[in-house]
């Protein structure tokens, strides 16, 4: 197992009684990357996260994690710590706590911490920096996992549905601050439903069903998305049109050449990522 690789999974096999959760899982995260994990709930997915981070023990195979096993007996060590950064599901911690108070805690736990003001600003909380963590709504609490997650500069993040409960607005800013975080050198491990984050956002995504990876690729290949056939749709008498090809260029030089150059309502759509992760999960035909 090589080093140079922020994560790196080999044959990962974790059961609960006689149900396996992960059916021996290879992945590997490049250093730099932003990876999605993508899959239904009870997929087998936060169990492997959770493998990574080192809050589980896996029944068989090898993990490396910025080149430690982090089920390493005494754990891998402070050090190896503080270069992971962890936004969870949900948390309750320090809810008597102000913002500001939250964030400065947390930040002493790290050898180098970001600038309090600076997260406080980029996760958008400025308004209630003073305001108790109890007191803030499921989005702006949201947040305030994603500053802890950030403050100690991680080389590896891991952001398990980071999103969830923010408004628009809210997410767009959020992903300029990821895109911002891997411009400095981080890696990052992103677990999400929303399709349209991972198309956003990460180098590669990998589709798990059932504890077993069907398919790790780029967002524009997962399921040979670039090469699917395409749907060209136009307005002709009075109503929509729509055909598939897998040449649509060929098509829409015919529809041209009918129409003089003016094709009405011309629209030409390969599926999305999120039609062909419900395809391959099995959610549709």
């Amino acid at each position: 197992m090589s080093q140079s690789h922020a994560i790196e999974v080999r044959g990962l096999v974790k059961k609960y009684g006689n149900k396996a959760a992960v059916a021996g899982v290879d992945l590997t995260v490049e250093q730099g990357e932003i990876f999605a994990l993508l899959g239904p709930n009870g997929a087998g997915k936060t169990t492997i996260v959770e493998i990574l981070e080192g809050y589980r023990k896996a029944d068989s195979g090898q993990v490396k994690v910025l080149g430690f096993d982090p089920a390493t007996k005494g754990g891998a060590g402070q050090r190896w710590r503080n270069q992971i950064g962890i936004v969870f599901q949900s948390t309750n911690d320090s809810a008597d706590l102000s913002v500001i108070e939250t964030i400065s805690h947390f930040a002493n736990y790290y050898e180098n911490p970001r600038d309090v003001q600076q997260v406080i600003d980029e996760v958008g909380l400025r308004e209630k920096i003073n305001a108790k963590a109890r007191e803030l709504s499921g989005g702006q609490r949201r947040r305030l996992d994603v500053a802890l997650g950030i403050i100690g500069s991680p080389q590896l993040l891991f952001l398990d549905e980071p999103t969830t409960g923010f408004d628009p607005e809210a997410r767009r800013s959020f992903w300029e601050l990821i895109r911002t975080l891997k411009a400095e050198g981080a890696t990052i491990l992103l677990t999400t439903h929303y399709l349209d984050e991972a198309q956003a956002l990460a180098d590669r995504v990998g589709v798990i069903n059932e504890g077993q990876i069907i398919e790790i690729a780029t967002p524009d290949t997962l399921g040979g998305r670039n090469n699917a056939p395409a749907k060209v749709m136009w307005l002709e008498n009075g109503s929509t049109q729509e055909i598939l090809s897998k040449n649509p260029t060929e098509e829409v030089i015919k529809l041209g050449q009918r129409f003089n150059g003016q094709i009405p309502e011309l629209q030409v759509l390969r599926p999305n990522l999120e039609e062909i992760y419900l395809r391959m999960i099995g959610e549709v035909k």
